[in-house]
């Protein structure tokens, strides 16, 4: 019997025009009714994953920043966990070393130091995978980040590396050249004390060891004595493996490349069919025969 439902967002939750569908949401309402605990684990940070839960009417618990940190559906952070400045430090050094653009998750927000950059970037993620041909919408997608504050513009990351008052949770980099993503992921994953996963093909996600969706989403059950086989994790891509790799009942979206749903016990549909719909009303429906 599912007691838990822990969802990814992005390819999973939202769809390619990154919103929740409404039969998605309603699918949530109605696990919720049924006395289903639903956490949203995503890489984003809370921040930018707030926007769309409240956009679809939804209140859950957030795991953000791929389990760096954990909100109730109010808001309050519950925990937190960040990096060290030796491995902030390490993994910058990487970055430069392949001249990587990388983006800042801090317990204070995400920051961007190249405004330019950053939505050039997101105008290639978006009209390559998200939404297609629709440039104005990509540009206006894009720019939003940061009109509405989701993403700080700073000069310099060394600022926020040396503030005492802010825990660095993720260091988020992108790259279409695929090459050198590889070359900068074979020397990260000789470090130590991180952890190194990816919610797309063109970006490498890098958080504490402690920080990651599988180890959030086991603390969060067990806090509320439930077990893990009595867990089902949705999502769709290499941060969603820790989850897969401990709950009851791992599922793949239909979007997910294939080395991913190897993970799982059942593929759904994609995220433009409303497979996470798919995916909790079969587990629902599974509860009551």
């Amino acid at each position: 019997m599912i007691k838990c439902i822990a969802i990814d967002m992005d390819g999973t939750l939202v769809n390619s025009e990154q919103v929740v569908s409404k039969e998605n949401a309603q699918a949530i309402k109605t696990a919720q009714k049924a006395g289903v605990e639903v956490v949203v684990a995503t890489g984003r940070s809370y921040e930018e994953a707030r926007y769309v839960l409240e956009e679809a009417g939804l209140h859950t618990y957030l795991i953000c920043a791929n389990g760096a940190e954990l909100r109730n559906p109010q808001g309050e952070k519950q925990y937190s966990v960040g990096m060290t400045m030796e491995s902030i430090r390490e993994v910058e050094g990487v970055f430069k070393k392949f001249q990587l653009y990388f983006e800042v998750y801090t317990s204070e927000g995400t920051y961007s130091n190249d405004y330019e950059k950053a939505l050039s970037v997101l105008m290639d993620i978006y009209l390559s995978a998200s939404l297609k041909d629709n440039y104005e919408k990509s540009l206006e997608a894009a720019k939003e980040r940061f009109n509405s504050g989701r993403v700080k513009l700073i000069e310099e990351y060394e600022a926020l590396f040396q503030d005492p008052n802010k825990d660095i949770y993720k260091l988020l980099a992108f790259s279409f050249d695929e090459e050198k993503l590889e070359q900068a992921k074979i020397e990260l994953v000789k470090l130590d004390s991180i952890a190194v996963s990816a919610s797309g093909k063109e970006n490498i996600e890098i958080n504490d060891e402690n920080a990651q969706k599988g180890i959030a989403v086991t603390s969060f059950v067990q806090e509320r004595h439930i077990s893990l086989e009595e867990t089902m994790a949705i999502g769709d891509n290499y941060n969603d493996v820790s989850m897969f790799q401990r709950v009851g009942r791992a599922v793949a979206m239909g979007n997910a490349p294939q080395e991913i749903k190897e993970f799982a016990h059942i593929v759904t549909g994609t995220n433009d069919e409303h497979g996470v719909a798919q995916a909790i009303l079969n587990a629902l429906e599974t509860v009551k025969q």
